[in-house]
This record gives structure tokens, sequence and C-alpha cells, in this order.
């Protein structure tokens, strides 16, 4: 019976799943320690180089560090 009634749902559970797999991928990309620091020192170096201000660097070094803080689950 299961059979029946799962073969239709077959494809809305892989692309859940799909859906599942790139989440998680995003979350270890944007929460590693390696790509915050990455994105830190793109921040910093940017400040240095005069792409941005002070002001700027400060706002943009806040936010990375509120979407590490603000995200749930465990870092990576």
């Amino acid at each position: 019976m299961e059979l029946l009634f799962g073969w239709p749902l077959a494809p809305v559970k892989g692309l859940i799943r799909l859906a599942e797999i790139i989440q998680e991928q995003v979350d270890l990309e944007t929460r590693s320690p390696m790509a915050v620091r990455r994105r830190l020192e793109e921040v910093e170096e940017a400040r240095l180089t005069g792409e941005i201000s002070e002001e700027d660097a400060a706002l943009e070094v806040e936010r990375i560090l509120g979407q590490v803080i603000a995200q749930p689950g465990p870092p990576v």
C-alpha cells in the first residue's frame, strides 16, 4: 500500500531533500570559521585600500558576526 501512495510523492520528497542539502551547504559556507575569517579579512582589506569607510567596515563586521550568532545550530 505504501508503494502505491509513495510513488506520486517521490519527486516532491526528492526536491525537499535537495533543498535541505543546499541549505546545509549554505550554512557550512557562511558559518564555518574559515569562511567567516575570509569575509572579515575582505572587509579589512577593503577598509585599508579605501574602498569602504571605517563606519561601513564596522557595520559590515557587525552584520557578518550577527549572521553567525543569529543562525540556529552549532557552528561547523
